[in-house]
């Protein structure tokens, strides 16, 4: 199978698997805004190996499904590796490429525990943290929040003493325990640099709702 037919394939097969109505901004908007993010950073990290990064970021979360049927019970992370196993040997894809695919996308989930073991798994995790801040990120945030009922903003004593998915866990809740600190758990350069550029933005954003607010 020639390249630009794998990866048409994938983008088919991904999109129909993410084309129920989420609403934890893990849908098929966000897999095209981390492919863009990773294959921004493979411009800049020649080294890396375009084809796997790019299948990997299209297929990344592809088990997103089954993680939110099970209430958070299922690891899309571990259960997406599966999935693309078996997708990508489903359409012949060279059997060294397809481990490499497989690998990246065990290896995107922080809470998974895995460190990402070559370059283009670090290019996926840090284009798949990439998408959590910024605008993008603020907007998700505040998305997330009012899907579990959370109030439009608070304190940060009452964010950072709330618990999750309580009236407490607000946008404002996700920025001081979660997105603040990805730009130092970012692997690559290219992705620190723009991480950081991106959590100025966030920090801005918030000073002026808490100069509104309080």
């Amino acid at each position: 199978m020639q390249v630009h037919d794998i990866i048409q394939s994938a983008e088919i097969f991904i999109k129909d698997r993410l084309s129920t109505d989420f609403s934890d901004g893990h849908d098929f908007d966000h897999t095209c805004r981390v492919v863009a993010h990773a294959l921004e950073l493979c411009d800049q990290i020649p080294q890396a190996d375009r084809q796997i990064v790019h299948l990997a970021a299209l297929l990344h979360d592809v088990a997103r499904p089954e993680e939110a049927r099970s209430n958070g019970a299922v690891d899309h992370a571990a259960q997406g590796a599966v999935v693309a196993r078996s997708f990508l040997m489903a359409n012949s894809y060279p059997h060294e490429k397809l481990e490499r695919v497989v690998r990246c996308i065990a290896e995107h989930r922080f809470r998974s525990g895995n460190q990402p073991s070559s370059i283009e798994a670090q290019i996926l995790f840090d284009a798949d943290k990439l998408d959590s801040l910024g605008a993008v990120g603020i907007a998700r945030s505040f998305f997330f929040a009012a899907r579990v009922g959370a109030r439009i903003h608070n304190s940060a004593q009452d964010a950072l003493a709330g618990m999750p998915y309580s009236c407490q866990d607000t946008a404002y809740r996700e920025y001081l325990v979660k997105l603040s600190k990805l730009p130092d758990r970012m692997f690559t350069i290219q992705a620190k640099l723009k991480a950081r550029n991106l959590k100025i933005f966030m920090q801005h954003f918030f000073e002026q709702l808490n100069s509104e607010f309080f």
